[in-house]
């Protein structure tokens, strides 16, 4: 709980969503990313610094976390079966996703595309 609490705390521009913040979130036009992630998932906690720098130098991008066991609906509506994985919305529609622990780069590479 602690490591959730310090993510969260750290990086003000990424929001732990709830089913509301989600539809909010991914439903507006800017390009949306959302972390699926649990807090027992290694990869995950390997994962989410590079989110938060990301996250941090990124302008006009809206980000989340979802936990998947707190979420366990929203997680089973986007076929969430690994973790972590990133989804890109843009207009209330995934426009790509990626799985598993990445490098900032291929994430950053991945936003410039789908800008």
């Amino acid at each position: 709980m602690q490591i959730k609490q310090l993510v969260i705390n750290k990086m003000a521009q990424i929001k732990e969503l709830t089913s509301n913040e989600f539809s909010k979130l991914i439903s507006n036009d800017n390009l949306g990313v959302v972390d699926f992630y649990a807090e027992w998932c290694m990869p995950c906690l390997m994962m989410a610094p590079v989110f938060e720098g990301i996250a941090e130098k990124t302008k006009n991008i809206d980000f989340g976390k979802v936990n998947i066991e707190e979420s366990e609906k929203l997680a089973k509506e986007y076929n969430v079966s690994s973790i972590p994985c990133l989804i890109f919305f843009k207009s209330g529609k995934e426009v790509d996703r990626i799985i598993g622990s990445v490098s900032e780069e291929i994430i950053e590479d991945k936003i410039n595309n789908l800008r």
